[in-house]
């Protein structure tokens, strides 16, 4: 059964880093998954972070996140990383991982458990 587990969600300063790693098993073919980061803020809406797409790497990212925040994969590990930077109190939120294709007719669709992020002094 496919599952993505997340972790590295902290505590830290603003100004501070942090990297995000959701480990995915059960997938037989990972790589051919786009792979995003999604986050919801309290009394918010869940929103995309960041996305990578399963052929070539093309990454997007939501404005708000752009040059402090990169994404990345390794498909050897069944991996993706979010690496952020100059983190802010605004970048606090629940953050989730989520693989997702396409095949044929059939949306295959998966979500992590979230790890917390909270950006405060």
């Amino acid at each position: 059964q496919e599952q993505l587990v997340e972790s590295g969600g902290s505590l830290v300063q603003p100004g501070g880093s942090l990297r995000l790693s959701c480990a995915a098993s059960g997938f037989t073919f990972f790589s051919i998954f786009a792979m995003s980061w999604y986050r919801q803020a309290p009394g918010k809406e869940r929103e995309l972070v960041a996305r990578i797409a399963s052929v070539g790497s093309t990454t997007t990212y939501a404005d708000s996140v752009k040059g402090r925040f990169t994404i990345s994969r390794n498909n050897a590990k069944k991996t993706v990383y979010l690496q952020m930077n100059s983190l802010n109190p605004e970048d606090t939120a629940v953050y989730y991982c989520n693989a997702r294709r396409v095949i044929g007719s059939t949306l295959y669709d998966y979500w992590g458990q979230g790890t917390q992020v909270t950006v405060s002094s």
